[in-house]
């Protein structure tokens, strides 16, 4: 089994709803890494040196990569990427060797021979 891993930046605020739908989509476990700070093609907004943008959120989903792709849109599709400048960014790189996924592998098999 191989797997990828998808990086997902968003606003904090959709965290908790791109977390439901990549699950709902065959993520079977995530770590989100709170209070991210980004900047895209234009500067952040400042007052008085305070930053006016919201938090961000970095979602780490290890997933299998035959679902890779379909957990990917639904992510862009939830935060709106392509609808809303700045609204954040995802995108998967190969995971050349994984432990502790012994419980997911299993969980999966199942799953993966359905979509093959």
């Amino acid at each position: 089994m191989h797997f990828k891993l998808i990086i997902a930046l968003v606003d904090d605020s959709i965290t908790d709803a791109v977390l439901e739908a990549a699950r709902e989509s065959g993520a079977t476990g995530s770590t989100v890494i709170n209070n991210a700070r980004g900047e895209g093609l234009k500067q952040s907004k400042t007052f008085l040196g305070l930053t006016l943008e919201t938090q961000r959120d970095v979602l780490l989903f290890l997933v299998e990569q035959h679902l890779s792709r379909s957990i990917l849109e639904v992510i862009a599709g939830i935060a709106e990427f392509d609808r809303k400048p700045g609204s954040g960014i995802a995108f998967q790189i190969d995971v050349e060797d994984a432990v502790g996924i012994t419980d997911q592998m299993l969980s999966l098999t199942d799953v993966v021979e359905g979509k093959l």
